[in-house]
């Protein structure tokens, strides 16, 4: 058997697979200057993301969103005062200062998201604040969480949710220090990880990078004064298709505050056909009509067999449900079927996410051969004595990060096999999560199971003790895997970094020291900051958790820790065969993947069937992949790849807007 580690058909263009390395010297690109510049990018982003996303809430989601919204407008103010500079002045940044910025950003800027620094400052402190009304938690599971996790003193909780308060920073010292060098330990474990795989993925495997390809080929070098600068491009071209995007994506959203402007449906879900409530055609759900032009230009840059494989799975997925339906099961949507009867998709999907792990390592086996050899002897193997960092070094910071986290889980009551199991579950979700985001660009809403259920469901709550119950909860914003709603996110950007650092020549060593600067920066910033936030306003109080999920999860989290506690689930075989079979189907649909060049399905498809949004993505994906289809179709490779700048172009667009958008809706409030 002849193992497919490259693009598998030729009609994908290598561009995809690997941009240009065009952009300066090797190894170079990592100034004071640029760093500097990216530094006080995330300075000012801290504020300003508080504010445009808990306090007024202008966006859902500011800064941590997939595609990147605000490192993108980042680049592009930076590219665009560089192209001006150098016109006029012939001074700026060079192309791999600019791409610097722009990793940086991407890395450090997502932490100020509600999804990651308010969710895990208020991850534990949620429930002796809820559970005042609940007498019975007391002696239940009360007495089974650290008190270092959260401020003993309940002045210090109360003011934390109702506001009007000073932040009692002498309470908060120990928790905080716990908490942040716990979020460091699992920032290095993943980053040393991403270290020790991205020869694999980027080199051998050559996976698509449809994020990182945007920056690449959106700033361009040209010579100014015997300087090497970077600019944005000149073409008429370039800036027509982007101003398409820009009007299309505007003129979408005016009627939510022009209510008679008419507009073509795009940015938004229409329903054509709505949900049937009885009989088996309630397994269609809601019939939308759905055309996001930054995920349609996506799946145009992806192989063709993911994005076909997107939208057949969840016809399949569709199918099933009708099926059970017709057969006397319970009618309910598609994306509502959480059970483990038949066909139990979000089942399939969490045995889907254990194979693709185990899967990726097996096509991975001769590189992390190499490693452990190199990591062992301390003896270089060509090409691998040109890593920025020793495999030894890598390894040995994996194994000490890894160490403290289950240290970290020891100390807060969990035995140690245990806390291998919780660390490990969480590592793989990440690492998982960073390699779907450089296959498709996007990852999904939510992988289908979360550590939690993973642990819990199939083996039932009775094999856990209550202090590991409640840590596995405490850590849930550490693995819940979301579209930027939780910090892998920050494990995704920092792969792309690496990609770009490897495609424009940039110096991984340094930039590697950078991002972790930044992550840093935005760390030790951002929490102080969000804290201050909660206790003058309130978290209850905040935008962003009562108009989202969080509220919710936070209010739940000891009712659901007292039901596991008090009434113990126990060996679930069914959910075991779900998973079991999800995880079969991926390894057949991989193994077929590497035997025949032409079998059109692939594993990361039927994955994204079964995970909550697929209801959304899978039109976006079908157009995508019936427009990519079409042009090699009738125009070859050659239109093809001519036309892979006009789909970055409507990524960058569509993204933009975004950020101007905000600036509207605020305008748009402070006029009324």
């Amino acid at each position: 058997m002849t193992e497919r580690t490259s693009v598998p058909h030729p009609d994908l263009a290598e561009s995809v697979a690997r941009a240009p390395a065009a952009g300066g010297p090797p190894g170079g690109g990592v100034s004071r200057r640029g760093v500097a510049i990216a530094f006080l990018a995330l300075v000012l982003l801290a504020p300003t993301a508080l504010y445009v996303e808990l306090v007024y809430y202008l966006t859902y989601n500011f800064t941590a969103l997939v595609p990147p919204i605000v490192p993108l407008a980042v680049l592009f103010i930076v590219a665009g005062l560089s192209s001006l500079l150098a016109r006029r002045w012939r001074i700026g940044l060079s192309r791999q200062e600019i791409l610097v910025i722009y990793a940086i950003v991407m890395v450090g800027a997502p932490l100020m998201s509600h999804g990651i620094l308010l969710w895990w400052i208020s991850a534990s402190i949620g429930q002796p604040y809820f559970g005042r009304a609940v007498p019975q938690w007391e002696p239940t599971f009360f007495q089974y969480i650290p008190r270092w996790f959260y401020p003993s003193d309940p002045a210090a909780v109360e003011g934390f949710f109702q506001g009007s308060a000073h932040v009692p920073w002498s309470l908060w010292s120990l928790p905080l220090a716990a908490w942040i060098s716990f979020f460091i330990a699992l920032f290095l474990a993943n980053l040393f990880l991403l270290l020790i795989l991205k020869r694999q993925w980027i080199s051998h495997e050559r996976l698509a990078f449809p994020i990182a390809l945007v920056p690449l080929e959106t700033v361009r070098e040209r010579d100014v004064a015997g300087r090497r600068l970077g600019v944005l491009p000149t073409s008429w071209m370039f800036w027509i298709g982007f101003l398409i995007a820009v009007v299309l994506s505007l003129q979408a959203r005016l009627p939510s505050i022009l209510p008679s402007f008419p507009a073509i449906p795009v940015n938004s879900e229409t329903v054509l056909i709505p949900w049937q409530k009885v009989g088996p055609l309630a397994g269609l759900g809601d019939v939308y009509l759905i055309l996001y032009p930054d995920i349609i230009a996506l799946a145009y840059l992806i192989p063709k067999e993911l994005s076909f494989s997107v939208w057949f799975f969840w016809v399949i997925r569709v199918a099933s449900t009708v099926a059970a339906i017709a057969a006397g099961a319970t009618p309910q949507k598609p994306e509502e079927w959480y059970g483990t009867t038949f066909p139990a998709p979000y089942y399939q999907g969490g045995g889907a996410v254990i194979a693709l792990t185990i899967w990726s390592l097996w096509v991975a086996r001769r590189h992390l051969g190499h490693v452990l050899r190199f990591a062992l002897t301390g003896r270089p193997e060509t090409p691998y004595a040109a890593e920025p960092f020793t495999y030894r070094t890598l390894v040995l910071g994996l194994l000490l990060s890894f160490g403290y986290l289950v240290f970290f889980c020891w100390l807060a009551g969990v035995r140690i096999i245990v806390g291998i199991a919780l660390i490990g579950l969480i590592l793989t979700y990440h690492i998982v999560w960073a390699r779907l985001r450089a296959e498709n660009g996007m990852s999904f809403i939510a992988f289908p199971f979360e550590v939690n259920e993973i642990l819990f469901q199939p083996l039932g709550s009775a094999a856990f003790r209550p202090a590991e119950i409640i840590t596995v909860h405490a850590l849930r914003w550490a693995y819940f895997p979301g579209w930027g709603e939780s910090c892998e996110v920050v494990t995704g950007g920092a792969l792309d970094s690496l990609k770009i650092a490897d495609s424009a020549n940039i110096s991984q060593r340094r930039l590697t020291i950078a991002l972790v600067g930044g992550f840093l920066l935005s760390l030790f910033i951002g929490a102080p900051m969000v804290l201050a936030a909660c206790y003058h306003w309130g978290m209850l109080q905040l935008h962003a958790p009562t108009g989202g999920w969080l509220d919710g999860v936070v209010r739940s989290v000891g009712t659901v820790n007292y039901d596991l506690i008090t009434s113990p689930s126990r060996f679930n075989p069914i959910a075991v065969i779900a998973l079991a079979a999800g995880a079969a189907f991926t390894f057949f649909l991989g193994v077929m993947r590497l035997r025949f060049w032409w079998w059109p399905f692939h594993p990361v498809g039927y994955l994204a069937a079964n995970v909550w949004g697929s209801q959304w993505w899978y039109m976006p994906m079908f157009v995508g992949w019936v427009l990519k289809s079409l042009a090699i179709r009738y125009g070859g490779l050659r239109l093809y790849q001519q036309t892979i700048p006009t789909a970055i172009r409507v990524i960058i667009g569509t993204q933009l807007v975004s950020v101007l958008w905000n600036v509207i809706t605020w305008w748009a409030r402070a006029s009324m």
